[in-house]
This record gives C-alpha cells, sequence and structure tokens, in this order.
C-alpha cells in the first residue's frame, strides 16, 4: 500500500496578480475576443529523455512523428517531473503542487484509493471547465479512486495480510474480487474535473485490475484470472503481474484502445461543438512496463520488444498529430507531449545491454532515481503562430508549471491556495518570452518522498544515494559511480561544470549546500514555491 505521512500546511489567501487582472478587464471592461486555444496534452509513461531521436542523436529506435513535433515547435531542454514516479507526478500535472505536500510515498497499484486528489483542490481540468472547456481524460488515471464492496464498504480500507510479496500479491486481486462492480466509482475522474474518462484505474497491464472504466463505472467486469501463458515473454515482459481480466480486455492493444477513444473524442467535438474550445489529457500507457506492443508493431523498430513499443507510442503520437490536421484543428490547439520520469531500470539495463541505446542518455540515474535521468523528462510544446517552429529553450521547467501558464493562457485568476508550486511559462508558450528565468529554483522528489532542490546550476539533494532505486541490485551494480565524497549526508552537485553528476561537492562547498539546504526546508515549511498571488 501506499504510504502517507502527515499533511503539510497551505497558504490560503486569495490574490490576483495585477497584470492578469488587467489582461482580463482589456478595454472598457470587456473580455478578450481572442479564441481559447484548445489543449492536447500527451503524457508518455517512462519514456526517458534518451528515448527521443529529437533528444538524442544515439538513439536506436526510429520516433519520425515526435521528431516531427520538435521541427513544428518548441524543446525543452531542462524540464522535470515533479516526481520520480508516475502517481504523485500526475498529482503534479494535475494540481500545480508537488506531490510530497501530500504526504504520500509510493505508488497506488490496483484498486487502492481514496483519489490522492483533495475533493476541494482546484484542478487543471476544473479550471478549464470553468472557462467553458469540455475535458476529456483518455488512458490511465493511477491517482486513485474509491471501489466499494457490496456492503457500501471501500475495498482499500479492507485489511488483508500484505507483509511478504506473495502477501501483497493475494491482497491485491482479493480487493479486486470484493469491488461490486454495480456501484459507481464516488472519486474518480468525472469528480475532480474532467467530464469525459474511458481508462484504467491504474497501470492498465501491470497489476490486479484488468478492466476499462467508463466515466465512473466498469461497464465490463473482470470474470477470472489473467491467463498469462499466450503472452509475449521476453525480459520487458515480467512486470505484470496477477490479477482479474475482463472479457473484452486485451493487454496487447492497450494504447491502440486509448487512441481510438481519443481520434474519436476529437472526431465528435468537431463535428458537435467546433465553437468550444476542449482539454484532451491524453494518458499513454506505453512505455511502461511490461513491453506488450500491439503485433502489427512487432520486429517494426528493430531494436526488440522495448523499442518497438516506443515506435508504437511514436506512431499513437502521429496519429493525434493527423486526426487534428484532418479535423482543421491544428491551428487552434497548443499541444504539449511529455512523460512523467525517466526510463524503468530493467528497459534501461536492456536497451543499454543488448541495442546500445540509452533511455535516459545523457543523464545520470532512472526511473525512482533524484539524479537527472529519472525526472529529467522530454518535453516538447507546439502552437501554431505562436511558437516559433523549431525553437529550444533551457528555461528549468517543471511540469507542475502546466497549471498556472494554461490559467494566464485562458484568463484565469489562480487563487492563491491552488496551484502553489506552479510558476507562469505563458510568455514562452506565446512566443513573447525575452530570455530572462522563469524559475530560480526548482524542487524535486522520489518515491520514497526524499527531496531536492535545484538553484541555477546548483542542485543539492537532501540525501545520500539515489533516493529510490536500490544500486546493489545486479542490474544497477554496473552503474555505481564513486562521486569522491563517501559518507556525505548529502549531495551538491554544479550540473554547468558536471551535467553527468558525477562529483559530489558538498564537502568542498558546504556554504553552498547549508544555503540550498535552508532554502529547500523553508520552501518545503511555507507550502508553496511559487510567488504569492
Amino acid at each position: 500500500m501506499p504510504r502517507r505521512g502527515p499533511k503539510l500546511g497551505l497558504l490560503g489567501s486569495i490574490a490576483f496578480p495585477a497584470a492578469l487582472l488587467a489582461a482580463m478587464v482589456g478595454c472598457g471592461g470587456s473580455p478578450p475576443q481572442e479564441r481559447l486555444p484548445n489543449i492536447l496534452l500527451i503524457l508518455a509513461d517512462d519514456l526517458g529523455y534518451g528515448d527521443i531521436g529529437a533528444y538524442n542523436s544515439e538513439a536506436k529506435v526510429p520516433t519520425p512523428h515526435l521528431d516531427s513535433l520538435t521541427h513544428q515547435g518548441l524543446r525543452f531542454t531542462d524540464a522535470h517531473s515533479p516526481s520520480t514516479v508516475c502517481t504523485p507526478t500526475r498529482y503534479g500535472i494535475l494540481t500545480g503542487r508537488m506531490p510530497f505536500r501530500t504526504g504520500m510515498a509510493g505508488v497506488f497499484t490496483g484498486v487502492e484509493g481514496p483519489c490522492l486528489i483533495e475533493g476541494d483542490r482546484l484542478t487543471l481540468p476544473q479550471m478549464l471547465r470553468e472557462r467553458g472547456y469540455a475535458t476529456a481524460l483518455i488512458g490511465k488515471w493511477h491517482l486513485g479512486m474509491t471501489f466499494l464492496d457490496a456492503d457500501g464498504r471501500p475495498v482499500h480500507e479492507i485489511e488483508l495480510p500484505s507483509g511478504t510479496r506473495e502477501e501483497r500479491v493475494a491482497a491485491g486481486v482479493e480487493r479486486v474480487r470484493r469491488v461490486d462492480f454495480g456501484r459507481p466509482i464516488p472519486d474518480g475522474p468525472l469528480h475532480r474535473g474532467f467530464d469525459t474518462f474511458f481508462g484504467t484505474v491504474a497501470c492498465p497491464t501491470t497489476d490486479w485490475l484488468y478492466a476499462w472504466i467508463d466515466g465512473d463505472h466498469v461497464p465490463v467486469p473482470p470474470e477470472g484470472p489473467l491467463d498469462r501463458r499466450p503472452l509475449p515473454k521476453h525480459p520487458y515482459a515480467n512486470d505484470n503481474r496477477p490479477g482479474l481480466i475482463a472479457p473484452d480486455y486485451d493487454l496487447e492493444r492497450v494504447d491502440l484502445v486509448f487512441l481510438e477513444k481519443s481520434l474519436e473524442f476529437l472526431a465528435s467535438h468537431a463535428s458537435r461543438s467546433p465553437e468550444q474550445p476542449f482539454f484532451l489529457f491524453h494518458s499513454m500507457q506505453a512505455v511502461h512496463l511490461p513491453s506488450f506492443a500491439a503485433p502489427e508493431f512487432e520486429g517494426r523498430s528493430g531494436a526488440g520488444p522495448h523499442g518497438d513499443f516506443l515506435f508504437e507510442a511514436d506512431h499513437v503520437v502521429g496519429e493525434l498529430m493527423s486526426a487534428l490536421d484532418r479535423l482543421g484543428l491544428a491551428e487552434d490547439t497548443l499541444v504539449l507531449f511529455t512523460s512523467d520520469n525517466g526510463p524503468e531500470v530493467t528497459s534501461a539495463y536492456h536497451m543499454r545491454k543488448d541495442h546500445e541505446h540509452d533511455g535516459a542518455r545523457p543523464w545520470r540515474g532512472v526511473k525512482r532515481d533524484q539524479w537527472e535521468g529519472g525526472h529529467r523528462v522530454p518535453t516538447i510544446a507546439r502552437w501554431p503562430g505562436r511558437i516559433r517552429p523549431g525553437t529550444t529553450t533551457d528555461q528549468t521547467f517543471c511540469l507542475t508549471d502546466i497549471m498556472a501558464s494554461i490559467a494566464t493562457l485562458v484568463g484565469f485568476p489562480l487563487p492563491n491556495g491552488a496551484a502553489e508550486d506552479s510558476f507562469d511559462f505563458s510568455p514562452l508558450l506565446r512566443g513573447a518570452h525575452d530570455g530572462t528565468p522563469i524559475r530560480e529554483f526548482t524542487l524535486h522528489q522520489t518515491n520514497r518522498l526524499d527531496l531536492a532542490i535545484r538553484r541555477g546550476h546548483w542542485k543539492y539533494l537532501d540525501h545520500s544515494g539515489s533516493g529510490g532505486n536500490d544500486y546493489t541490485r545486479p542490474q544497477l551494480a554496473g552503474f555505481v559511480i564513486d562521486d569522491g565524497a563517501p559518507g556525505a549526508p548529502a549531495q551538491l552537485f554544479n550540473l554547468a561544470d558536471d551535467p553527468g553528476e558525477t562529483r559530489n561537492l558538498y564537502f568542498e562547498e558546504q556554504n553552498t549546500a547549508a544555503g540550498l539546504k535552508a532554502q529547500l526546508d523553508s520552501l518545503v515549511a511555507a507550502g508553496r514555491s511559487a510567488p504569492a498571488r
């Protein structure tokens, strides 16, 4: 089960920035007449910085559609997920708040809950819905839901033995058995700002519940245990765990089903409500393990099963972009593409060993690590007529910044008690930024709630080790680095001189380390890192 610690405080006063109010009032008190942009947010899963050709000249997997997207828009080279794993990153994206402030460590599995997003917290889709948007989530939710048993009790509250790995597996499956699938889900995407939802509760091909959720219910419940015998067998297939599966659920076609549903949403919206702006959050399964590419993509990459899965992910992006063009939506749509964290340990290890493809290149670390490879993610923005094609920015950006940036773009005054860790990058997205740094510092966290802070080229990790992975494991032992500071309680790196984080300067630059530590502690205690509104 995910671990929850004490919740940290919020600042609740409401103050609107004068410049934003002026922009909203405009001439003679009229609202702005510019059409609100459609927004398509595509979130890949476990896609590393080095998995895309436009980011890695040595990549071994063709990614023509993502490469084309960078040529058509803005490529971020210093963008970061708010966490090194998926559940907290999704919280950060949809709330603009660093997820460590919830006190939850780890991720949800199966039918765990309740929803991590507090019921009274403003979310990105809720904000956009209040500005007149149609809002849809297609794909992986992974923020927790409350499923009820026949007596109306939340199944995640049922106490079951869960000490050993075998007991945790058995408990996860048993909770699914106890769900009354005739009862609606009371705290899913529909209750956090989305008009439409089709997808899965957690990782679609990983654990316990293998069934589609449509809105707030499971239309086709699981009927029996997953038979894993017909599934592919290779080094990237071992993350698939026992569970109960619905008869209409195909683990090898998950991303193609998500794609079909997103294409249906776009076509329907263009036909029925062309004047209404939309927000579509396409939350992919790819390329989270197990790497089950659809059969029509097997062997297409020339880089094994995981390479084929990467190739399928690129295809999905291409199909979404083609749909925008075909439906006449491209010119009015801001497209944001990114990933929830760095590449998984197993996929990174085997892709390096078997295909000389480094999904984290050129950074140290992988998923769960506080080092750059764990959270520096490919991020691309395209907005025809605003963002100049083929541009690159080295601005330090966190995915929590999506909320404040979009709030300004759509003229929504964020209250002070919302999006507390979200900075406004709207000038950059409008193509009107003067180049001055928008962020002076950025917070980072791991799945264990270990924290770090980045200020300029200095990065301070308030812990020893990776903060997430166990580097005594055989797959990781070969990547251990002697950073020159054995026994140091924390880590300090100068990314300008040492982007690979190979030399810990904690003892040599103690004043810098102490200053960053004090700033980190202050921002944690304050409940926010963004300027007060």
